[in-house]
């Protein structure tokens, strides 16, 4: 019990504080960051930033089409997990109560066979997704130590929340503790590595999408 109540107090609160002083120095120093003005004239036309912004994060959400048969099945592959991930957060009811006690916020759980299944489709999908990284010359040649170590630290909190649900291998306590450290190191990763990319991604892809707009470029 000293193990989880660690793990539910001073870990805890240590994680988040870290998480969040964290994300927010990512997002305000990328926004205070020096950069040129574009001083020529917009396009005759131009869509407003917001519609072109927009445009662009959902265009991105699907592969180029002279590239769409090459990365189809890294593409379907990487929703899966995503959504898996989504589905096991949000969906599981120890969880909705955690964000509520966190955010004062609730909302009905999903059936726990639907987490479990969600769990081990997450599971298979990474495992596919880190195995193809290894075949994959091109892939295994720009990896670094960021992709791999991100990698750990998002599939050990699916891992030990499936064997704690499921009450396997050691007494659920240390289970319990064990997991919810994972999510710290999660959460402590999180500002500072590629994980980052959960909120960079939007923000990069709406200034492609204004930039382009602003030159005229058809896309």
């Amino acid at each position: 019990m000293e193990l989880l109540d660690f793990a539910r107090g001073p870990a805890l609160q240590f994680a988040l504080a870290v998480f969040v002083l964290g994300f927010l120095w990512r997002i305000v120093s990328l926004f205070l960051m020096p950069r040129t003005k574009d001083r020529s004239a917009a396009r005759p036309g131009t869509r407003p930033a917001l519609f072109a912004a927009t445009r662009e994060i959902i265009r991105r959400t699907a592969p180029d089409k002279a590239f769409g048969k090459h990365s189809l099945f890294a593409l379907v592959n990487g929703y899966v997990f995503h959504v898996g991930l989504f589905i096991v957060i949000i969906g599981f009811a120890p969880h909705i109560v955690f964000f509520r006690d966190l955010l004062g916020v609730a909302w009905p759980s999903l059936p726990n066979n639907v987490i479990y299944a969600a769990g081990v489709i997450t599971i298979a999908s990474m495992m596919v997704a880190l195995v193809r990284r290894f075949l994959n010359p091109v892939q295994r040649l720009i990896s670094t130590l960021d992709d791999y170590f991100s990698w750990l630290v998002t599939f050990l909190p699916v891992l030990t929340g499936l064997l704690a649900n499921s009450h396997l291998w050691v007494r659920y306590e240390t289970l319990l503790a064990i997991h919810i450290l994972s999510v710290e190191l999660f959460l402590i990763w999180l500002p500072f590595g590629k994980l980052m990319h959960l909120a960079l991604v939007f923000v990069t892809r709406s200034q492609i999408g204004t930039h382009l707009a602003h030159r005229g470029a058809q896309i």
